[in-house]
């Protein structure tokens, strides 16, 4: 009625992350001794605040996703259990793709308060406070750990390629951005 026509044009997407036990093995190892975030009266204080805007329910399943007993506490020392965590509402990532091409692991620690919703004002309230700043250097010094071990141990090494070789053996990989796509960059000189 309207002649109205669409054109649809695809310029990004994101493949499913492709896990790596090996990695995540060693990852939690390191998480392990590496210990507590070492949060403060003043992390708490604030972490508790936010929680004021929360329910009580989502403080609660947010340590039961995890693994974890559930608490009051508004931050987490724990390190969760390795494949305790739901999958429910961990979140998208942006190296989901490059998982397909490389053995590939993340890192997760406590960087806010527990409850809080992901693409929240509470979240983006929590990213300069101190507490963050601690989980990501906890999670720096675990990823450094894990590096010095993959340079240090070919065994383990050979593991995770070994393990990420048997999956793509089993499962084809098809790039969800198809070589037709192409990003709309205007660069200039």
């Amino acid at each position: 009625m309207t002649d109205t026509a669409v054109e649809v044009k695809q310029v990004s997407d994101e493949a499913n992350l492709v896990p790596n036990a090996p990695l995540e093995e060693a990852m939690h190892t390191n998480l392990l001794q590496l210990g507590g975030l070492g949060f403060d009266d003043a992390d708490r204080v604030f972490a508790k605040k936010i929680q004021e805007s929360l329910s009580r329910d989502d403080v609660r399943v947010a340590y039961v996703r995890f693994g974890l007993p559930a608490s009051d506490e508004p931050l987490s020392e724990q390190v969760a259990p390795l494949y305790a965590a739901s999958t429910d509402g961990i979140g998208s990532t942006d190296v989901g793709t490059v998982s397909w091409v490389v053995p590939t692991v993340q890192c997760r620690t406590a960087c806010f308060a527990a409850g809080t919703p992901f693409h929240s004002w509470q979240l983006v309230a929590q990213g300069k406070a101190p507490a963050a700043h601690k989980s990501m250097t906890l999670a720096a010094t675990a990823m450094a750990g894990l590096a010095t071990d993959l340079m240090a141990n070919a065994e383990l090494l050979a593991t995770a390629k070994g393990a990420f070789a048997k999956f793509r053996q089993e499962n084809p990989f098809r790039n969800p951005v198809g070589p037709e796509a192409k990003p709309a960059l205007e660069m200039s000189a």
